[in-house]
């Protein structure tokens, strides 16, 4: 997905968020915000904003000196997520279709997003999400999907939603690869944070390699492409991943909340909405 206008001043925030959350020396916050603008106006439009991201938060690391601004709020966000996985693995054991219940709760998870401009509350998220009506719903697809794939990589995206992914993985009971990001950024879920998940317990972790806050192929390492090349189901999370990922030609389920305009556009639903998205299934 390319970049659009309406990102821009997007990148702006985060870049002034995330300074202030990793330094509170006004100087360096202000030499973030003046070199971010001066990197805007040779913005590239046909990369995608995750790739533009990429490169605010390398000069926000390189500028505050802080690698992972965001370590204490994912260690709160993990916990809090933690405390509430005992009731929604009730929830999903005494629901109808465990399946699309275990969906559910992963998308709500996906609220869990300090890039973006909205507040969120998980718990009054997940009781809204559990009774949502799907925008984009391929459900019988990624069911007809799961049942024959032998391999499946599952994408992750912000730390605290990882502990949701766990209920799904679980659920999904088969051989699952979790990929994270290399190195923290914003609060994406690095190999650390998915243990602090308990995703070791039910599943292989990897890290993609991309030191992007979403999944791009050219940043990948290796063992991820190979994976990604080659696995029977690819499940994505978020909306990073959708737009480092919506024009692959591999099938790919995406699921995720559109949490912004641009992301909502795109994919021809409303702001809020909750998707579970299939490309190339043939």
């Amino acid at each position: 997905m390319k970049t659009y206008l309406e990102c821009i001043p997007c990148f702006m925030y985060q870049a002034y968020r995330t300074a202030t959350i990793a330094t509170d020396d006004e100087s360096k916050i202000k030499k973030v915000l003046d070199d971010v603008g001066e990197m805007i106006k040779n913005i590239p439009m046909d990369k995608t904003p995750p790739e533009i991201g990429n490169i605010v938060y390398q000069k926000i690391r390189e500028i505050t000196g802080n690698n992972d601004p965001y370590s204490k709020i994912k260690a709160a966000n993990i916990n809090e997520a933690l405390e509430l996985y005992p009731k929604l693995k009730e929830i999903i054991k005494n629901s109808d279709d465990s399946l699309l219940t275990a969906i559910r709760i992963a998308i709500a998870g996906n609220v869990i997003d300090l890039g973006v401009q909205k507040e969120f509350n998980i718990k009054e998220d997940i009781q809204k999400i559990l009774k949502q009506e799907f925008a984009v719903f391929n459900y019988d697809e990624f069911k007809t999907h799961l049942e024959k794939a032998k391999s499946i990589l599952y994408l992750g995206d912000n730390a605290g939603e990882s502990v949701f992914d766990r209920l799904l993985i679980e659920e999904i009971n088969k051989p699952v690869v979790f990929a994270v990001r290399e190195i923290p950024v914003i609060n994406d879920c690095i190999i650390q944070d998915a243990i602090d998940s308990g995703i070791d317990k039910v599943a292989e972790i990897i890290s993609s390699g991309s030191t992007a806050p979403a999944t791009i192929l050219s940043l990948c390492n290796p063992e991820f492409l190979e994976k990604f090349k080659n696995a029977d189901l690819v499940i994505s999370k978020g909306q990073g991943n959708y737009e480092g990922l919506s024009e692959e030609s591999r099938s790919v389920f995406f699921m995720l909340k559109a949490k912004c305009k641009v992301i909502a556009r795109n994919l021809n639903v409303n702001e809020d909405d909750i998707v579970l998205k299939g490309i190339n299934l043939n």
